[in-house]
This record gives structure tokens, sequence and C-alpha cells, in this order.
């Protein structure tokens, strides 16, 4: 055969092994220990807002990660640290951002308090972009306290049609919500003055996530230990934010095939196309140190009956989609 033949079919073949590779994202989604992920759209990107998966200690700083297309990720390293944040000290985690009259807000858990004589809980950062630089907004935590046994920890920001935000949170099986003021500085007291009601669905462990779909209320948490095989994300459908939230079931878990510890997840949601799907993290099967944890993505679909349906774990992940 003819050598520039067998070069030049030797070429096409690598480019289509190539292309076949960029159909999907893969899994995981970026090299890293990284956990908890929040993913959301700004504008014609999709953004992830991971924890750094390490010993509480060395997470002491956010990166973050941005794709136009959900395959080709780029990373923004150290977005912020403990250096802006002076009374976090350690245990920096499980990120959630809104983008509000055009600055970006970015809530997290820190210090890992075990009781309301330590400092720390959840705070708010502050950025003209989503890449950051992040500045303290308050100077202090924004929850301090174990209000109705939920450990401030895991918070999630919802914005509802009328505009109001609420920070849902909680962990040690407890899952709380509350109405921000309208500069993120503080929260606005119920009619009958609690700042904090108690919405704990059956089954929560921690991990809340809420969106809006066909004018149902989706709210979705983890169960199981964090660090065990039990891990899993489980759902229920309300009518309204506070609920009653009865859980109706699991639809993403382990799978010995692929990985274990399958939860602490967030949606996205491409209103181009309408496609649904899920971010989480997951333990590769093997390694047993808790830390050790990847991020991930699957598509995430409804029945006629507008239940989710069970989520498969896959090392392929999803097929590029623009959000333009």
């Amino acid at each position: 055969m003819n050598p520039f033949r067998t070069s030049f079919l030797a070429l096409i073949a690598m480019a289509g092994s190539l292309s076949a590779e960029e159909k999907t994202s893969g899994n995981p989604l970026f090299e890293g220990w990284y956990a908890d992920p929040e993913a959301i759209v700004f504008g014609d990107e999709y953004w992830i807002f991971p924890t750094f998966s390490a010993p509480y200690e060395q997470q002491t700083h956010f990166d973050a990660f941005s794709s136009t297309d959900l395959v080709k990720w780029k990373k923004h390293s150290r977005i912020f640290d403990n250096e802006d944040i002076k009374w976090a000290k350690r245990a920096m985690w499980a990120p959630s951002i809104i983008e509000k009259d055009k600055k970006y807000y970015f809530f997290f858990g820190a210090n890992d308090i075990q009781n309301n004589e330590q400092e720390g809980g959840i705070g708010v950062a502050v950025a003209n972009k989503p890449g950051g630089p992040y500045k303290d907004h308050i100077g202090k935590p924004l929850v301090d306290k174990f209000h109705h046994g939920a450990q401030p920890i895991d918070q999630f920001v919802f914005k509802d049609d009328d505009g109001s935000h609420y920070l849902i949170y909680g962990g040690w099986r407890h899952c709380n919500i509350g109405k921000l003021t309208e500069d993120f500085k503080g929260f606005v007291p119920f009619e009958d003055g609690e700042t904090f009601k108690s919405i704990t669905p059956e089954g929560y462990v921690e991990g809340p996530f809420v969106f809006k779909k066909n004018g149902k209320y989706y709210f979705m948490w983890s169960e199981g230990g964090w660090t065990g095989p039990d891990y899993r994300v489980a759902y229920a459908i309300s009518n309204t934010l506070m609920g009653p939230h009865k859980r109706i079931g699991v639809i993403l878990k382990q799978d010995e095939t692929i990985a274990r510890g399958a939860g602490h997840h967030s949606i996205i949601h491409n209103k181009k196309d309408d496609t649904w799907y899920i971010v989480y993290h997951r333990r590769p099967i093997g390694e047993t140190d808790g830390n050790y944890r990847v991020t991930c993505i699957e598509k995430m679909e409804f029945d006629a009956d507008g239940l989710i349906k069970p989520v498969k774990m896959t090392k392929e992940g999803v097929p590029p989609s623009k959000l333009k």
C-alpha cells in the first residue's frame, strides 16, 4: 500500500477518534477533587461552583469552572479564599450563587460549627462578575446559630417568581427557610415573627435544592452519609415553597459499576431546547478517603406526570449543549 495513503488514513482515523471524544462531556467534568457543585446559567455560559474537596483545614478557598457547551470547561482558580473572609478559618464549602442587580452574591458555609458558642456558619461574598474577585459582603456570618436543630451549612438561594429571595439551608437532618432582605444582609421575619421556618421533609439529611417547573416547586435534598455508599438524592413536589414537602423517592444513587456516594447536587436548565441536567459529586470506585469526590453531570428527564425519572450515572456524561 502507498505509504502516503497509509499515513493519510491514519490521520483520518485519529481525527474521527478525537471528534468522538468531543461528543460528550465525560465524567468527571474536570480534574481534581471537587464536591457539592452549584451549577447555574449566567448569560450564554454554564458555571459550576464546587467545594474544594480536601481535609477541613485545607478547605480554605474556592475555584470555579465555566463552559459554553458543557464539554469544554475553563478553570477560574481561587475566586476567593479565607484571606478575603477574615472570620472563615476552615471548612469553606457547599456554595450557592445568584445574580442580582448586576452583582454576584456567593453564599457559603464555613468553620463547620457544632454549637452556638463557636464562630462560623453561613456567609455571603459579593463580586462584579461570576469569576470574582469576591469580598465579604457583611463582615460576619449571615446565619451564625442553630435554629430548629439545623446546622448552618449547605445553603441554597432561591428566587421566586415575585422576585423574593429565600435562603434554604441546613445539615444534621434539619432544613430551614428564611426570606432574605433586598440587600442580602439579613432576613425579613415571617408574619408570625419567626425568622426561620422548618421545612424538613422525611428522609432529609442535607444539601437542599429547589427549582420550579410548570407552577410546581421541586424540593430536592441528599440522604444517607456523605462518606458512605448510601449517599443519594431524593425529592418532593409541592404547590408552595413552604410545603408541605412530601417525599416522592430517590432519583440518584450509587452504581457499583460506576461510582459510590452520589449526591449533593444542583440542577441547570437550557431553556433553548428545554433540556435539564443534574450536576452532582460522586466517589470513584476504590477510593476510601471521604474527601475524594469528583464533579459529574447527567441528563435529567421527567415523565408525563412531571415526576423525575431515575438518573443513571455514566462515564460519558452529556453531549454538547449551547445556550444560544
